[in-house]
């Protein structure tokens, strides 16, 4: 019996985890035992709750509740309860997810104890490394020693960096095992999008209907931080409902709104809030019941574009690069940064196109089953 300690901190996380966990309960119980910690990195209790519920999540086995704080500060305190986790279980591996501070801190106190990590959503780069989530992607990628990656573009970013695909078992830091194997997210979509019938009353409740208006996330703090970059974005939203008398549905992120009301004057702040329907965070099903019935979507969120390509979504992307490189490729995600004109432009352009197409970059849906395979092989 192989023990997997699996670590998620935040909303993407969970969900990611979700697609692990659902598969170790329905085709390896008796060979995977799984032990869930959520750090509390994005800490909501009521919040926190609902998802795991929603997702199917067993609960966790611990709660670190960490909750938000400077890099330093949160980083240094999951470190901590992490280390004390690992001592009292003594997995065979840790499993983590993504690029946060709870995928760093989890990797280096796993690493530090000799307990190997897997990195799920390896190898994928910006190549900005003023972005905290970029350190912790390469970090993490060099000290594991399973490494899935979603994509061909991800593989190839890691044999770049010196890291091979070909090398033989036992495997460890130094001869690490990489896999390309899809995305775990997709996973989830298809399985989720089954259960969302249950959710068209929330269109109506937004005096919507299907195909009608536009999705938009913003929580990245190079967006939220900085005034001057929220109020273009804002400013480009407002323009798509005024002039282009398209609706805009933003979930509001608490540091988005936070942001808004504090560096915004008073007059902007009353005309966002007047023509952009400022909802409260949402559920994960309400939230794949938005993205699957928007006309396109916006966002700073690397797991929303993805999730918009996945319902076949047009994304505007607002951030002046991604990791999701194959997107902007096949032209339906355009970057379009903090730029109020940019985002209008993409708007038009997206609003005129007839040929958009959605290969399947992220695999056949298959992927926790493939990453559970080779953890069976690797550590049984």
């Amino acid at each position: 019996m192989v023990k997997a300690i699996h670590i998620a901190g935040t909303r993407p996380q969970t969900i990611k985890a979700a697609a692990l966990s659902r598969q170790i309960r329905t085709s390896f119980p008796d060979t995977i035992e799984e032990v869930l910690v959520d750090t509390g990195q994005h800490y909501d209790r009521e919040l926190s709750a609902l998802f795991f519920h929603e997702l199917q999540l067993p609960e966790p086995q611990y709660k670190l509740e960490v909750g938000s704080g400077s890099h330093g500060k949160q980083t240094a305190a999951m470190l901590t309860g992490i280390e004390s986790v690992l001592n009292a279980e003594k997995p065979h591996c840790v499993v983590v997810y993504g690029d946060t501070n709870s995928t760093l801190a989890s990797s280096l106190a796993s690493v530090k104890l000799g307990y190997p990590v897997v990195h799920i959503e390896a190898g994928l780069r910006s190549f900005n490394k003023k972005m905290p989530e970029e350190i912790n992607r390469i970090v993490c990628d060099h000290i594991s020693t399973l490494l899935f990656t979603p994509t061909e573009t991800g593989l190839a970013n890691l044999e770049r960096e010196g890291l091979h695909a070909g090398n033989s078992p036992p495997y460890s830091p130094d001869n690490p095992a990489i896999f390309h194997c899809g995305d775990i997210m997709y996973d989830n979509s298809l399985y989720f999008r089954k259960t969302t019938t249950g959710q068209q009353g929330l269109l109506e409740k937004f005096r919507t209907k299907p195909g009608e208006y536009i999705l938009a996330t913003i929580h990245r703090d190079h967006n939220t931080d900085n005034s001057d970059r929220l109020h273009s974005i804002f400013e480009g939203l407002v323009k798509i409902t005024l002039e282009g008398h398209t609706p805009v549905i933003l979930p509001i992120h608490p540091r988005t709104l936070q942001a808004l009301e504090k560096n915004m004057n008073r007059l902007f702040l009353e005309k966002v809030k007047k023509n952009i329907s400022l909802i409260p965070s949402v559920s994960y099903l309400e939230m794949i019941t938005l993205e699957k019935h928007a006309k396109m979507i916006i966002t700073d969120s690397g797991g929303v574009q993805k999730e918009a390509h996945f319902f076949e979504k047009p994304c505007i992307v607002l951030r002046p690069e991604t990791e999701w490189v194959e997107l902007v490729n096949n032209k339906t995600a355009l970057l379009a940064d903090a730029d109020s004109r940019k985002i209008f432009d993409a708007y038009e352009y997206f609003l005129s196109v007839r040929d958009l197409s959605f290969p399947k970059f992220y695999g056949d849906g298959k992927s926790a089953a493939f990453i559970c395979r080779q953890l069976v092989s690797a550590f049984h």
